[in-house]
């Protein structure tokens, strides 16, 4: 079960963004928790396009902790950025992408293709497949995120 306080602090993102033409979706532990999947979730993670968390940034400038600017690790590359909100730590990443094996970086992830909405309380929440999330954590070397999904996967059904 998802805490109020992440419902209200998502309530506060969803009502934001539901109208302006930001490409979002919530993604990894929350996105997971909002499809009943039993995981507590430690922070709002927001997936976008590049200009999406640039725009995320400027609706939500009186909560930023960190400016958005493009970062790189080892494994991932995004424009990422940071948000406070009613003490929840909110993370955004514009063209996210990850760096294969073989030293590559794939193409920014396709959004559109993995959307998908989540019913919560009164709102229609964007986000990632089972599926997608299921790639990235193998891409990522999560493994116990991955196993866990993958036995999720075939009885799912998804929205």
């Amino acid at each position: 079960m998802v805490s109020p306080q992440f419902i209200n602090v998502l309530r506060k993102i969803h009502n934001r963004l539901k109208d302006c033409d930001v490409n979002w979706a919530v993604v990894g532990s929350l996105g997971l928790a909002l499809r009943g999947i039993p995981i507590e979730p430690h922070d709002i993670d927001i997936m976008t396009d590049r200009l999406g968390a640039y725009e995320i940034g400027r609706i939500f400038l009186e909560s930023v902790t960190k400016r958005v600017a493009p970062r790189t690790s080892e494994t991932i590359q995004s424009h990422f950025g940071a948000l406070e909100i009613d003490g929840v730590k909110v993370e955004i990443m514009g063209d996210f992408r990850v760096r294969l094996r073989d030293g590559i970086w794939e193409k920014p992830l396709e959004m559109t293709q993995y959307k998908q909405m989540a019913h919560v309380e009164e709102m229609l929440v964007p986000v990632l497949s089972l599926e997608c999330e299921y790639q990235l954590s193998l891409k990522l070397g999560r493994t116990d995120k991955a196993e866990m999904l993958k036995k999720l996967l075939p009885d799912m059904k998804l929205h």
